[in-house]
């Protein structure tokens, strides 16, 4: 398949190949199954990825790993964060002025238990599943990929 993209005024054609259509669609297939996760745990994505983050540094965090770490915007995090705030799943404080730590709440751990928890450890027996040396393959081929797409992101010019 074939895509024209305009560049200086110039038509430039770029052939998308096999292997960016396969790793494409493998993506969106993943996406799409923890997409199916969240609403059958009752969840939004993004409500789903704040209890995740949480989870992954214990029972709280700052509300920028939160962000960082599930890169979902800060508007939609912070929609996200307000809302488990109001239904009692979690509180914030303040550590500075610019500066939030989120917890969760009692009612929150609980939660995370029934979902968050259950993503991650089913994550984990598959990583347990697989021979070490192919789950070393596979992180080390997929940090490859970003360290080399962060580089040549650093480049891309606005159309």
């Amino acid at each position: 398949m074939y895509k024209k993209q305009r560049r200086n005024g110039e038509i430039m054609t770029v052939k998308i190949s096999r292997e960016l259509k396969r790793y494409n669609h493998l993506i969106s297939e993943i996406e799409g199954v923890y997409h199916k996760v969240a609403l059958k745990l009752g969840l939004s994505d993004s409500a789903i990825n704040v209890l995740y983050t949480i989870c992954n540094y214990g029972t709280s965090c700052m509300l920028q790993d939160i962000c960082r770490d599930s890169g979902i915007s800060k508007q939609t995090i912070n929609s996200a964060v307000r809302k488990l705030e109001a239904e009692g799943i979690l509180y914030m404080e303040a550590v500075d002025k610019k500066t939030k730590r989120v917890f969760l709440t009692d009612a929150g751990k609980e939660l995370a238990e029934k979902t968050a928890l259950k993503v991650i450890q089913a994550e984990n027996d598959i990583f347990a599943s697989w021979p070490e040396e192919d789950v070393e393959k596979y992180l080390e081929l997929t940090e490859r990929y970003l360290m080399a797409f962060r580089e040549r992101s650093r480049y891309m010019e606005r159309m």
